[in-house]
């Protein structure tokens, strides 16, 4: 456990043991949380916002989301999805295996409430994150499209950080039938009663989510994108859960911004994350308040 100073989180490692270690299987699952307290004095119990980051990502580097929460007011906390952040290192499984991100945020949610209470709770995340936000809000990806994707029926978008993944997924998961029964957790809900509202930046898989299930949304849902994102662009993966979620309201975060302005070292428009991090900080105010 480790914590130096007010800007700097409290960091420690949960395990689920419901749940395996995608290194050693002998061991539970484990989930890096990082927690920030708001950055002035609460009136009270202050609202919770669970940040999810991008595939390949951390919560370690999602500064650009977390400063203007904790400046609202809000206590944050940001999570390393196992198996797909650069600092617990990539397994397969953790960029495919998608359906196990949202199960990180209730364990981790689960975890906190034990401790003291949670109050009203939001989830933010960016990429891979807003579908992890979605999936907390009743989104459900299609296992048969996710079946065809994982066979290579459906071309899988390159992914810089693990270049071969579905090789590398199909050497410990053969592709049989066992494999196949796997996949159906994809379509469970993975709602999470607790999460009033939820906030999608860029939001990936909106392809392979069903509409049913995100016609049945009903918690506040707020949306940004980019509008040069060729990452996740807005006709395949945004406009699904803008469409079909009744309760999604949002807007472009630019014609020009792109999918790496939201977490380059030197992005091209320097302006957009300072801009979403700011709206999100307002979305959550007027639905967590």
């Amino acid at each position: 456990m480790t914590t130096s100073g007010p800007e700097q989180p409290l960091i420690r490692v949960l395990h689920d043991a419901s749940r395996s270690d995608l290194k050693d299987p002998a061991r539970p699952r484990p989930v890096r949380v990082y927690r920030w307290e708001p950055a002035g004095p609460p009136a009270g119990p202050a609202p919770l916002v669970v940040v999810s980051h991008g595939t390949g990502g951390s919560g370690s580097a999602m500064g650009w989301l977390v400063r203007p929460l904790r400046e609202a007011g809000f206590r944050v906390v940001a999570l390393d999805h196992h198996g797909n952040d650069f600092v617990g290192g990539y397994e397969p499984e953790g960029f495919l295996h998608v359906w196990e991100r949202p199960r990180d945020v209730s364990f981790v949610l689960d975890a906190l409430a034990a401790e003291e209470p949670l109050g009203p709770v939001g989830v933010a995340g960016f990429s891979l994150g807003g579908y992890t936000a979605a999936a907390l809000a009743g989104a459900r990806l299609d296992p048969r499209l996710l079946w065809a994707v994982l066979t290579g029926a459906v071309p899988l978008p390159d992914i810089p950080e693990f270049p071969g993944v579905l090789e590398a997924l199909r050497a410990k998961h053969p592709l049989d039938e066992e494999s196949r029964a796997g996949t159906q957790a994809a379509g469970a809900d993975l709602s999470d009663p607790r999460v009033r509202a939820v906030f999608l930046v860029a939001p990936g898989l909106g392809a392979l989510v069903t509409p049913e299930s995100l016609a049945a949304v009903r918690v506040p849902v707020g949306l940004r994108w980019g509008g040069a994102d060729t990452v996740n662009p807005y006709e395949v993966d945004t406009r699904p859960y803008r469409e079909h979620i009744p309760t999604a309201s949002g807007h472009s975060a630019g014609p020009d911004v792109r999918h790496d302005d939201f977490f380059a070292p030197e992005p091209a428009d320097p302006h957009a994350r300072v801009r979403v991090g700011a709206e999100a900080a307002g979305f959550f105010r007027q639905h967590l308040g």
